[in-house]
């Protein structure tokens, strides 16, 4: 399995719309389903830092997601673009395989 862990700071007014949008049926798992050996998303939200989240996207294999990006690329670019405004921190925490 190819996980893949983001961190993300939210901004307080875009709250509701960051959750949506990256919750395990938002558009980014939408997106990500249209990739071949997409397998989920979880968003989980820190318990002392209201907002502070962390997305675990997981796909059956890294080639799997290289093959979605070269796919859908473009998608994910635009997606991302249109809701970059909803943090005002994001950091990609890593990519890890099951141990």
């Amino acid at each position: 399995m190819h996980i893949i862990v983001w961190e993300f700071t939210v901004r307080e007014e875009h709250m509701r719309e960051f959750i949506s949008a990256n919750g395990s049926d938002g558009v980014w798992a939408g997106l990500f389903r249209r990739g071949e050996g997409f397998l989920g998303t979880e968003l989980l939200r820190s318990s002392h830092q209201s907002n502070v989240f962390l997305t675990i996207d997981r796909w059956q294999n890294s080639a799997c997601f290289e093959n979605f990006q070269k796919q859908f690329g473009a998608e994910y670019k635009k997606l991302d673009s249109q809701l970059e405004g909803y943090t005002s921190c994001e950091r990609k925490l890593g990519t890890f395989t099951e141990a």
